[in-house]
Order: structure tokens, then C-alpha cells, then sequence
């Protein structure tokens, strides 16, 4: 019996089922879990590398925030609803440097001092070691708020070839705009007031400025 011969465009069709099929089975097996670090135990950075907490995975837009008094990540609420960024998802991993306080008597938000990490997406709970490679400065409510902007202190971890301010911003500029324009308008036109770019050594002097446990 003569077989019949396969259109293109069915055996496409194969080849894409297939994967999905792998990546089916391969999500039903058992994982370690997966446990959170403490941050009231870490300090803001060993040497010149910095310590990031994450509570905010690359790509997804639920909030969530370390809750110091349980000591759990736990999804920020608002009006008894879990608050979403209703925007585009994170650019890259968002949390906290441990041990830093951002005092509201000098015009800061009493918070730790916020950083996102640019690299592939880790668990809430994830410690990155990194390097501060920038710092954006808002105005949010009338309060200095300024974003770390870090990568990965392992070079293979990263996602692009740039360890300092001035290869970011030249050799990644769109890279760069994407990010200023996510955080000037996540939460609305005029909702927040952009100061401008510094660099990594800034970066390092605002961490140093606000850390509470040295190592």
C-alpha cells in the first residue's frame, strides 16, 4: 500500500507539538523546594559585591514584599485585593537591599533601598549576588526615591556584557530608556517625577549611606 506523503504544512505541526509535549512531562516532576532567604541576617554587601533580596521575578507584575514582621514575602494588598502593576511586568528582578533604611527624616521613603536586578527571572525569596552598575533617581509623592540598577556579580549569569554606567549607557542605551520610561510610568502619567542617572559608584555610596549591618 502506497503511503501517502505528509503536507509541510502537518509535519511543522509535529515538530511543535512534540516540545510542548517534553515540557509538559517535564513540569510534573518533582522539585526541591525552593526556600527563601532570611534578610535580617544578611548584610548589604560583602566587599565590593552586593546582596539582593527579590521579591518581584522578571516578567511578572503581582506585588509582593518581605513582611519583617512574620518573615514572610507576602502579596502586597490594596483594598483587600492582591495590588497589581497594571502596566507591562517587571523588567528584571525587583527587591530589596537587606540591612539598608532609607531615612524619611532625609527626605527618603523609610523603606530599604530598592534594586532591580537585570537577569533571568529568580523565585520571590531569591539572594542574587551583584554589582551596582547604576542608580535611577524619582521623586515619588514628593519623596526621593532611588532605584539600584545591578547585574549579576557572575559574569555567565548575566544577560548582557556590562559591569559599569558608562558601557550601559552607551552599549545598552535602549536597554536603559526601557527601563526609566517602565518606572516614570507604572503607576500613571505624573505619578512620578524623574531626576536623573547616576552611576555605579553613586550606586555604592547610596548603599553605603543607608546600610544598618556592616560586615
Amino acid at each position: 500500500m502506497k503511503r501517502r506523503k505528509q503536507s509541510p504544512v502537518r509535519r511543522m505541526a509535529f515538530h511543535l507539538v512534540i516540545p510542548v509535549i517534553l515540557i509538559g512531562f517535564s513540569a510534573c516532576r518533582p522539585v526541591n523546594p525552593f526556600q527563601p532567604v532570611d534578610p535580617l541576617v544578611i548584610p548589604p554587601m560583602v566587599d565590593s559585591v552586593v546582596n539582593a533580596v527579590i521579591e518581584i521575578p522578571a516578567g511578572t507584575n503581582t506585588k509582593i514584599e518581605y513582611d519583617p514582621v512574620s518573615g514572610k514575602f507576602l502579596p502586597d494588598l490594596e483594598g483587600g485585593a492582591v495590588r497589581k502593576v497594571r502596566f507591562l511586568p517587571y523588567p528584571g528582578n525587583y527587591g530589596f537591599i537587606p540591612n539598608t533604611l532609607v531615612s524619611a527624616a532625609e527626605g527618603g521613603d523609610g523603606d530599604p533601598l530598592d534594586v532591580l536586578v537585570l537577569s533571568e527571572s529568580r523565585p520571590t525569596g531569591s539572594l542574587i549576588r551583584c554589582i551596582p552598575i547604576a542608580a535611577l533617581v524619582m521623586k515619588d509623592g514628593g519623596e526621593l526615591d532611588t532605584k539600584i540598577i545591578a547585574v549579576p556579580a557572575d559574569p555567565a549569569d548575566r544577560l548582557f556584557d556590562a559591569d559599569n554606567y558608562l558601557d550601559f549607557a552607551l552599549e545598552f542605551e535602549p536597554a536603559k530608556r526601557m527601563i526609566e520610561n517602565w518606572f516614570v510610568y507604572y503607576k500613571g502619567y505624573n505619578a512620578v517625577e524623574l531626576v536623573g542617572w547616576e552611576d555605579g559608584e553613586f550606586a555604592m555610596n547610596e548603599i553605603k549611606k543607608w546600610q544598618i549591618l556592616k560586615k
